[in-house]
């Protein structure tokens, strides 16, 4: 049998380390089109390998050079900005040298392994990483930047993303001691069991109870119907030793609604489910094929009290409830999920857009004019470049938004410890939207990515399929996402009503009474859109809008229906538009900051400037016609300065990708590889599909060739067309 070798090193080209490496900034000399006559230098101003003649694509061109040759930017110092530091960015490289020389998170069979396969390599690369912590010493940030380099969704990933971090943000000091510890040190492994067979996002309607018995201080977890069985949670089905689960906590006859509890449910030593669980794998799904997604039931299995989760709440030996100062305190948690998110769509977005911008640069077709001698790079067509620059845009405005909440993660959980909720009704609102919202873009924009390369995007070795199928549950879990909008939108309305009744509002939403943002947006020149100022101005004034419609929409359906819940639920679209106004806003406002506060040298920093302006226009295009603000000309004034933009972006596009710092061994993909042989590595990996072992398939000789036999023998060979 063939060597299902693929997706990482090929004897077409050697493992690139993508953009590691020093960058240069600089372009304009003309350019020959044979690798050999481009000094070093200039072949490394982007940040990579250097490459000879020989790492040509089948044209004689090396395309992607080219690129980086005629790029302004200092791909190094985007890269070492988007790190944090430079002293960051190379101790990345490092830990990710680590990852991708290992034998074991090699990626060569991931494209052609089944979902048993999967989850044995992933469980395998799981201990590996362990191995690798330890020996490696890394710590915190390092380990979780190590992480995120293994290429494949890890069974364990609940562990480390939600039962340590809902220990951490939910349980009591003597809580912590006991479990932190063991669950650090992979002693035990956890998930995160909320979602039932039969609920979801409606956290009030999930069925599974916790009934406190003061005899014997324990409490009797059930799973009284179908419905209550949990089911989804990743790493549940095969993997997890432990649980945080959430179900209805009832104690003196009394419903306290749903409370996180500390759940074994596997056996230590032999890891068989203990007497009262049933446990097992979901099946197959759209994607997420190395993960043991779950099911749960509980019959009559009890755990002692102290294993409710009491930071917050309590239940004494006798079965009094203590219920917390503030509802939303257990909030916590669930923001830092949320931020995680974010960096997360942020990273997802940035290999898929790296794969199509290389791929865009690298494939030809068609002669835009007839006059033209050569096809044309489809990168220069004008709607590759709107779809790709804006999600471009996007994925840069996604990962400082993502740096950006994480800070204020760490804000609200001291002010909470100090008994200060000021901070939580904006950042619960606020993160509410940004998860749905950067989820949505995230997997709307991986597929889009797809499409922009064509039939070849529809193979796995693009690498964008496994990422859309993987990625896409996003937008489901930690909150679906027209929920997550509505909840957004709520409290946007509530500081509207605060904002008329002249009460203290966040710094961040004041926008809401500016009154005078109506006047100013209505007829902006093109030379007042080259100012990030006045695009912001205008996101600004949109959201009001919205934030008005729905409103009005709102109060007319209050008129009409009977409850506020029926009124709430016929303004569903117009709040969910709200909703998203106001993400624009902050992921804009937040990719300024990222840009404002980086250090790079200002020919760099202008491309950057340049990209988030056209990014801007991006997002005032998506409302600007629809609410009917903005006149005629300014419309006009935003075609004509994004034209103007896209020229600056189109340049410097596969430099602005190299940036992200993305190895060959992330991106597993053999449209976006950093050396550009896109058609030689796509032959290779199908010499390597397993069903090119036979030269005649089994199946074809056992079933289709005696028919063929058969039919030639009843007809003497002649056609009967």
């Amino acid at each position: 049998m063939q060597s299902t070798r693929a997706a990482s090193g090929s004897s077409s080209g050697s493992k690139s380390s993508g953009g590691g490496g020093g960058g240069g900034g600089g372009g304009g000399s003309r350019i020959s089109t044979s690798g050999d006559d481009v000094r070093d230098d200039q072949r490394n101003k982007s940040g990579g390998t250097s490459q000879s003649a020989g790492d040509l694509n089948i044209s004689g061109e090396n395309p992607l050079q080219l690129e980086r040759f005629q790029a302004t930017i200092n791909v190094n110092e985007i890269a070492s900005a988007l790190a944090g530091s430079n002293e960051v960015l190379v101790r990345r490289r490092e830990i990710r040298n680590v990852i991708e020389s290992d034998e074991v998170m090699k990626v060569d069979d991931y494209y052609f392994s089944d979902r048993m396969r999967r989850y044995e390599r992933a469980i395998e690369k799981t201990v590996r990483f362990v191995q690798l912590v330890r020996m490696n010493g890394w710590k915190d940030a390092d380990a979780i930047y190590a992480r995120r380099c293994i290429r494949e969704q890890l069974p364990v990933g609940l562990h480390w993303a939600m039962f340590i971090p809902c220990i951490k943000g939910q349980g009591t000091p003597e809580q912590q001691a006991k479990w932190l510890p063991l669950a650090e040190t992979m002693q035990i492994v956890g998930t995160y069991a909320q979602t039932e067979l039969g609920h979801g996002t409606f956290l009030r309607g999930l069925e599974t109870t916790a009934t406190y018995d003061p005899a014997t201080r324990t409490f009797i977890l059930d799973s009284p119907t179908l419905t209550s069985t949990k089911w989804w949670p990743g790493g549940l089905g095969k993997t997890s030793t432990h649980c945080i689960v959430m179900a209805r906590l009832i104690t003196r006859g009394r419903d306290y609604g749903p409370h996180p509890f500390v759940v074994q449910i596997r056996n230590l030593e032999t890891h068989k489910p203990l007497a009262g669980i049933t446990v097992g794998d979901i099946g197959p799904k759209f994607g997420y094929d190395s993960m043991d997604n779950g099911f749960l039931r509980f019959e009559n299995y009890r755990i002692p009290r102290d294993q409710l989760l009491s930071r917050y709440t309590k239940v004494s030996e006798d079965g009094v409830y203590s219920k917390p100062i503030n509802s939303k305190l257990s909030y916590g948690t669930m923001i830092f999920v949320r931020s995680h998110m974010i960096s997360d769509s942020a990273m997802h977005l940035q290999i898929a857009t790296t794969i199509a911008i290389r791929y865009a640069a690298v494939r030809k077709q068609s002669l835009m004019d007839e006059a033209d001698s050569k096809e044309s790079q489809i990168i220069d067509y004008n709607l590759q470049q709107r779809v790709l620059f804006e999600l471009l845009g996007a994925a840069y405005a996604f990962h400082f938004t993502g740096q950006i909440l994480a800070a204020l993660y760490h804000r609200l959980q001291a002010s909470l410890s100090a008994n200060d909720l000021s901070l939580l009704a904006y950042t619960h609102g606020t993160t509410s939207g940004l998860k749905a919202y950067c989820t949505t873009i995230t997997s709307d924009g991986i597929e889009s990515c797809r499409r922009c390369c064509g039939g070849h995007g529809y193979s796995k070795f693009s690498g964008l399929p496994d990422l859309y199928t993987d990625y896409v549950p996003a937008c489901t879990y930690e909150g679906e996402n027209v929920v997550m909008h509505l909840q957004c939108a709520r409290y946007l309305l509530k500081v509207a009503d605060a904002v008329d009744l002249k009460e203290h509002v966040p710094s961040e939403l004041q926008y809401l009474g500016d009154k005078h943002l109506m006047t100013v947006v209505t007829d902006v020149t093109t030379q007042d859109l080259s100012k990030l100022d006045t695009i912001l101005m205008i996101l600004r004034a949109i959201a009001v809008k919205c934030i008005s419609q729905a409103r009005a929409a709102l109060s007319s359906a209050q008129k009409r229906h009977s409850s506020a819940g029926r009124a709430w639920n016929a303004c569903a679209s117009v709040l969910v538009r709200a909703a998203e106004a106001h993400s624009r806003i902050v992921v804009f406002a937040y990719l300024l900051q990222g840009i404002k506060g980086a250090e790079m040298s200002n020919s760099t920093k202008e491309v950057l400037i340049t990209l988030a302006r056209y990014y801007g226009l991006c997002l005032i295009r998506h409302d600007a016609v629809h609410i009917g603000l903005l006149s005629s000309s300014t419309l006009e004034a935003i075609e004509t300065e994004s034209e103007e933009a896209m020229a600056i972006i189109r340049r410097n596009a596969v430099a602005l990708v190299d940036s992200f710092d993305l190895s060959d061994y992330i991106l597993n993909s053999a449209l976006g590889r950093y050396d550009g042989k896109v058609y030689e590595t796509l032959y290779e990996y199908a010499q390597n599909e397993p069903m090119n072992q036979h030269e005649v398939s089994p199946a074809v000789e056992k079933h289709l060739l005696p028919l063929m036999k058969m039919t030639r023998s009843l007809f003497g060979g002649q056609s009967k067309l």
